[in-house]
């Protein structure tokens, strides 16, 4: 298993992504247009030979299957963590990824495809809104690892002062093990074991 979690991109992206990437985002399905949205996908076409942008809430399930065999890895934008989840739960598109992963097929993930890359979203409570996904009912991430992700950890980005970051940290930090994530830092998780970079 090989995963690449950043709170924002990472630096040295391209060490872990090359060929064709699967590029999964539900999480900014609607905010495409989004700056933070459009430098994350020309990142990634930088590095990649080629990308297949893919939302899986609009795709049906035979056909995620297919562009997830003919790539050579995973990407997951950032974005909403609630309502990406919602798309992979609710296509099957979770197990798929699961067992893509566990077989040997790299995940990246940013931000919110950090987060779900773990055994639970709900921490993400305090930073994303719950409610852009009232169908979702299970919080349980991939369990791709034992880390629950927490990006933007420097309380400079965005909607994410350093109080939000605190806050998750109080409520959640008894009950997962969060991985505070500055932009530009990243977890790297193989079999050989978790290293921050």
């Amino acid at each position: 298993m090989d995963l690449l979690l950043a709170s924002y991109l990472h630096p040295n992206i391209s060490d872990y992504l090359s060929g064709r990437v699967l590029y999964i985002d539900d999480a900014a399905s609607t905010m495409r247009q989004a700056p933070f949205a459009q430098e994350e996908l020309n990142a990634i076409k930088d590095v990649a030979d080629a990308v297949v942008p893919i939302t899986v809430a609009e795709t049906s399930p035979a056909a995620f299957r297919n562009e997830l065999d003919a790539a050579d890895c995973i990407y997951v934008a950032g974005g909403e963590s609630f309502r990406l989840l919602y798309g992979l739960k609710s296509t099957g598109a979770d197990e798929l990824l699961v067992d893509a992963v566990r077989s040997g097929k790299p995940y990246a993930g940013s931000s919110a495809g950090a987060i779900i890359a773990g055994p639970s979203v709900e921490p993400a409570s305090v930073m994303d809104d719950p409610t852009v996904a009232p169908q979702l009912t299970d919080c349980s991430g991939l369990n791709l690892t034992e880390f629950v992700i927490v990006p933007h950890a420097q309380g400079t980005t965005g909607p994410y002062p350093i109080e939000v970051i605190s806050q998750t940290v109080e409520k959640y930090g008894k009950d997962w093990k969060l991985v505070l994530l500055r932009d530009g830092q990243a977890l790297h998780v193989s079999s050989r074991g978790s290293m921050l970079i």
